[in-house]
């Protein structure tokens, strides 16, 4: 795998850790009920908030949630798209 291939796999990963830390932040019951033993204690969603949060918590600091709602993953998404934008072109 050449180096520009692994770095865009690199950023397709986190935009999927990204969308999946919204999901899970939206619907935390249909996660628990859709499979069993898949609560915020899970490893993989432990995973997911520990491997996104070094990414948002910044964004955070700059943008506090407005009227209950979090746009730092859209942000984070949006950012993250120029670096890869700069960095493969």
């Amino acid at each position: 795998m050449s180096p520009l291939a692994l770095i865009r796999v690199v950023f397709e990963v986190l935009y999927v850790l990204l969308i999946a830390r919204v999901v899970i932040s939206w619907i935390p019951g249909i996660v628990i009920s859709w499979i069993p033993g898949i609560d915020a204690s899970h490893p993989a969603v432990r995973f997911i908030y520990r491997a996104t949060a070094p990414i948002l918590d910044p964004i955070r600091r700059i943008m506090p949630p407005i009227g209950g709602l979090d746009f730092s993953p859209w942000i984070a998404i949006l950012l993250l798209s120029l670096v890869q934008r700069v960095v493969t072109n």
